[in-house]
C-alpha cells in the first residue's frame, strides 16, 4: 500500500509516494521546476491563482508517477498540506471568485486591528487565541467591503488546501485547525467564532461542514482519477496547514516539542497542552493536527515573512548566476558578523511578531570597498538568524523553552552558515531528519485513513539523520545585540514616519 502525500507550497507544490508500511520515502516531485509568482498588484498584496495551484498539483503528481519507481493504482490514500491562513472563495458552481489573498499579504491588517479593539483584545486572546490582524478572516472582510458584488456571489470561504481537496473530490470540508488558523474558531465554546461572524457580518453557511484533521474528507472522483492515472474512490485523508504538518512530518505531537522551517518564510512551531497566546499577539496559537476539547494540542507559531524570499532576492539580484549551493559556499567563505554587515529581513509585509509594522528589508554598514556578494548572502543568512532567536525570545516569554529543534534538512537548514548561527544564537541543538511536508501529509494520509492505529506507529521507523549542537562559546551574543539595535532604530524610524 502507497500513501500520496501533497505539499501546496508558496514556491512549488512537492508530492511524495511512501510506503505505508515501511514508511519509506518511494519517490517525490515538485513542480514549477522554477519558483511560482506572487501577484502583487498594490504594495502589501500578495495573491496567487487557485486554478494555477490545481494545475501545478496535476503536474507535479504525474512528475512523480513519471519516475516509474512504483505503481499509481497501489496508491491507497492522499493528504494534503497547504501554505497557510489563505482565502480562497467559490461561487455555487465552485468556481473561484477572485485568486487567492496568500499568507503574506497586508492589505487586511487595520480591518483586523479595528475588529480587535472593537470586540475586545482581551476577549479574542480568550476565545480566538489571537488578534484577527491580518489573518483569513480580515481577508474576508477586505473582500466583503471592498469587492461586494464577488461577495455576493461567494458560496463556500476555503483555506488552501480546503480547495485541492475539493477539486479533487467535488465535496468541501475544513477543520478546527484550519478554521483557528483564520481566526475563526471559538476555543472557549469550542464551536465557530458568533463574534468574528457578528461583526464582520459572515453568514455560519459560508463555511464548510468541520471534521477532525485526520479524517475522510471525500474520495476522489472518476474525472480527476483518470488525470492523476488513480484508482477512483481513494479518500482524501488528511488537511493541515503547512507548519502543523510540518511539526507532523518530524513526530512534533506532544507539549514541549518544537520544529523549525526557513523556507519562503522563516517559522518556529513548539506543541502545548494549554490555550496559551501572547497578550501582545506577537506570535500565534492555533488548533494543533491532533488537537481535541479533552485533549488540548495547540501548535504555538513563531512567522517570520522574509526570510527565504530574501535568499531568493539575493540570487536574482546577483543575475541567478549562482544556485543556492554556490550562494551557500560562498558564504562559507565569509568570517561571521560578514565583516560589519547587516541585514534585516523583513522586506515581505506586515510582520507579526513586530506587531504587524511593515519594517522591510535593509542592509547596514555596507562597506563598498569590502563588501561583496558573498557577504551580502552570509549578512542575510545571519539576519535571517537573527530574526528567529528575536521570535524565539517571545516564545520564552510564553512559556516555550526548547533545548532541542528539530526540522528537515531542507530550504535555508541545507546552508551550514544558516544553521550554525541558528544553532549557536538560540543555543538550541537541531536534529535533521529526512523529511518534508509531502512526506508528512503522506503519513497523515495513512493516520487518517485508518492504516496506521495512532501518531507512534507511522513514526516508528523515523530517525534522526544529524544533529548539529551550538558552538560552546557563542559567537554571535554581541553580533546579536548589533543586529536587535539595528531593527530597534529601524522601529523607531518606522513608528514616526
Amino acid at each position: 500500500m502507497l500513501l500520496l502525500g501533497i505539499d501546496l507550497g508558496t514556491s512549488s507544490v512537492k508530492v511524495s509516494v511512501v510506503d505505508a508500511q515501511s514508511q519509506r520515502l518511494m519517490a517525490k516531485a515538485n513542480f514549477p521546476e522554477d519558483e511560482a509568482d506572487i501577484i502583487a498588484l498594490h504594495t502589501g498584496w500578495a495573491e496567487q491563482d487557485p486554478n494555477q495551484w490545481w494545475a501545478y498539483v496535476q503536474e507535479a503528481i504525474l512528475k512523480c508517477h513519471a519516475t516509474k519507481l512504483y505503481d499509481p493504482k497501489d496508491i491507497v490514500s492522499i493528504g494534503i498540506a497547504y501554505q497557510m491562513h489563505g482565502l480562497v472563495v467559490t461561487d455555487a458552481k465552485q468556481t473561484v471568485l477572485r485568486n487567492a489573498i496568500i499568507w503574506c499579504d497586508s492589505r487586511s491588517v487595520e480591518i483586523g486591528n479595528q475588529a480587535f479593539e472593537d470586540i475586545g483584545e482581551a476577549h479574542c486572546l480568550a476565545h480566538l487565541l489571537n488578534s484577527p490582524g491580518n489573518f483569513t478572516a480580515s481577508k474576508l472582510a477586505w473582500v466583503k467591503a471592498n469587492e461586494p458584488a464577488i461577495y455576493e456571489q461567494i458560496e463556500k470561504v476555503l483555506l488552501p488546501g480546503d480547495f485541492i481537496a475539493m477539486k479533487m473530490t467535488g465535496e468541501c470540508t475544513t477543520s478546527i485547525s484550519a478554521l483557528s488558523e483564520g481566526v475563526f474558531w471559538d476555543f472557549q465554546r469550542n464551536e465557530l467564532s458568533k463574534d468574528i461572524g457578528a461583526y464582520f457580518g459572515f453568514d455560519a453557511s459560508l463555511f464548510p461542514i468541520v471534521q477532525p484533521v485526520f479524517s475522510i474528507h471525500g474520495l476522489l472522483n472518476n474525472a480527476v482519477a483518470n488525470t492523476l492515472q488513480l484508482k477512483a474512490g481513494i479518500p482524501i485523508a488528511y488537511k493541515a496547514g503547512d507548519q502543523p504538518n510540518n511539526a507532523l512530518s518530524l513526530n512534533v505531537l506532544e507539549p514541549g516539542e518544537v520544529a523549525a522551517t526557513a523556507g519562503t518564510s522563516g517559522v518556529i512551531y513548539g506543541v502545548s497542552d494549554q490555550l496559551c497566546y501572547d497578550k501582545a499577539s506577537r506570535i500565534n496559537t492555533f488548533a494543533h493536527v491532533n488537537h481535541q476539547q479533552d485533549a488540548i494540542r495547540t501548535g504555538v507559531l513563531l512567522c517570520i515573512n522574509g526570510t527565504g524570499i530574501f535568499n531568493r532576492w539575493i540570487k536574482q539580484l546577483t543575475g541567478n548566476q549562482h544556485t543556492y549551493a554556490e550562494l551557500n559556499a560562498m558564504a562559507a567563505t565569509i568570517p561571521e558578523g560578514s565583516n560589519g554587515l547587516m541585514a534585516l529581513p523583513f522586506g515581505n509585509g506586515a510582520e507579526r511578531m513586530l506587531n504587524n509594522k511593515i519594517v522591510g528589508a535593509h542592509f547596514s554598514q555596507v562597506n563598498l570597498n569590502l563588501h561583496s556578494t558573498a557577504h551580502m548572502v552570509r549578512a542575510v543568512q545571519e539576519g535571517i538568524a537573527f530574526s528567529m532567536r528575536y521570535g524565539l525570545d517571545i516564545m520564552r516569554e510564553n512559556g516555550m523553552y526548547p533545548s532541542v529543534v528539530r526540522a528537515g534538512k531542507a530550504n535555508l537548514f541545507l546552508s551550514e552558515v544558516f544553521t550554525a548561527a541558528f544553532a549557536s544564537v538560540n543555543q538550541v541543538a537541531v536534529e535533521f531528519y529526512d523529511s518534508d511536508g509531502s512526506y508528512g501529509a503522506a503519513i497523515g494520509a495513512g493516520i487518517g485513513s485508518g492504516i496506521y492505529q495512532h501518531a507512534k506507529e507511522a513514526f516508528q521507523q523515523i530517525k534522526p539523520v544529524s544533529i548539529v549542537e551550538p558552538a560552546p562559546i557563542n559567537l554571535y551574543q554581541n553580533l546579536y545585540a548589533d543586529w536587535v539595535g539595528l531593527l530597534e532604530n529601524q522601529l523607531y524610524f518606522s513608528n514616526h514616519k
